[in-house]
């Protein structure tokens, strides 16, 4: 369908290209938040997902944490707790910024994994507030902000399988979302990223729901004529990667093939001009649904998960917070994450790193509510 156009200042963009964010703030000085509920926080850290209940952490479970990294050390920075979700979940796998507030889109939770949350944090206020839902609700979204609107690709109906090719925007201003021409090709958990004026969807997984094959397909849509396109291939087809866009490049760092039993700690960098792809530095630890984010034009990479379901000793999650210099090309480490968590909705607004929700153990069986926040100030 046609969407209507909107000529609202690209502020988010800004905050991605240079980590910087009170230049942008001021550009959206004039934009109209509509009156959102305010939620209560989460009063129960984690949540099974069979059935919804309130879940303690076994010793097992708190053993699968890992905090270490090989790389060198950085500033150590610090973390603060920040108002709880308002109801633990998982495996939104990541988030978007806007105009100074968190978005968390889609994911498990209350017993369910094909959920349309939208959950908005104000750092100002530390409260969150209910959002529009996706028309269809789906985990593992892809999710991205462009030119003042809100996109959300894709993302599995079915426990980390079964894609759609559902594709939405969402106008901040009406608390509503549209319809925009779906993907070429159904997949989830891939990485949407804006660029130029367009956004890039990279890598995934899709279809046939018994597979569950990772891909490497580089589509990208331009919201100007509704339209998709194809670009160079991710070299190493992945999914669960962090993805973020960086002086005109394309950056994907880490993922997994296929499952979590074989995570990558590959770091390519994909060069427009050229629709090509290169190799940079690969991330210290080796991990799939971490979060990674501009900071003080550094990309910081934190939690993930990785080992083999039901083998005690073999299942990770991480709370290892890492971080990369582009001009560089080398990695340090920082204070790890007091929770370590995967599949967490994290951005960077201001002098902060916001880390929401996440899976608390290997899988998606325990949902957390979790939201710890990082900063290099001291």
């Amino acid at each position: 369908m046609t969407i209507r156009r909107r000529n609202l200042i690209a502020a988010a963009t800004a905050v991605a290209a240079t980590g910087t964010f009170d230049a942008a703030w001021g550009q959206h000085a004039h934009v109209h938040h509509p009156e959102l509920p305010v939620l209560t926080p989460s009063a129960e850290p984690y949540a099974r997902l069979q059935g919804g209940q309130p879940h303690h952490l076994t010793a097992d479970q708190t053993a699968q944490r890992s905090v270490d990294s090989p790389a060198p050390k950085g500033p150590p920075g610090r973390w603060v707790p920040k108002a709880a979700l308002p109801i633990p979940r998982s495996e939104m796998a990541w988030a978007t910024e806007y105009a100074g507030r968190l978005h968390v889109i889609g994911g498990y939770g209350e017993g369910r994994v094909d959920r349309g949350y939208h959950h908005v944090y104000n750092p100002t206020t530390d409260t969150w507030h209910q959002a529009a839902t996706l028309p269809r609700g789906a985990n593992h979204v892809a999710v991205v902000t462009l030119n003042g609107r809100i996109y959300a690709f894709g993302g599995f109906i079915e426990q980390n399988r079964n894609p759609d090719a559902n594709a939405y925007v969402y106008d901040v201003s009406r608390n509503q979302w549209d319809a925009v021409a779906p993907m070429p090709r159904p997949r989830g958990a891939a990485a949407a990223v804006a660029l130029d004026g367009k956004v890039h969807l990279i890598g995934g997984a899709s279809a046939p729901t018994e597979e569950r094959a990772s891909v490497g397909w580089h589509e990208v849509y331009d919201p100007q004529t509704d339209r998709w396109s194809r670009r160079k291939a991710l070299p190493g087809a992945r999914d669960h990667v962090g993805c973020v866009a960086y002086q005109n490049r394309i950056h994907v760092v880490g993922g997994r093939f296929n499952t979590f039993e074989y995570n990558t700690a590959l770091h390519h960098v994909y060069l427009p001009e050229r629709d090509t792809w290169e190799l940079r530095a690969p991330l210290p630890t080796a991990r799939s649904g971490h979060g990674l984010v501009i900071y003080r034009d550094r990309f910081f990479a934190m939690g993930g998960e990785g080992g083999i379901i039901n083998k005690p000793g073999q299942q990770t999650v991480f709370g290892q917070m890492e971080s990369y210099d582009p001009s560089q090309d080398t990695w340090q480490s920082h204070a790890a994450m007091p929770t370590p968590r995967h599949a967490v909705g994290a951005v960077a607004i201001g002098d902060w790193i916001y880390v929401a929700g996440g899976g608390a153990v290997l899988g998606g069986a325990v949902q957390s509510a979790v939201h710890e926040a990082f900063s290099l100030q001291l």
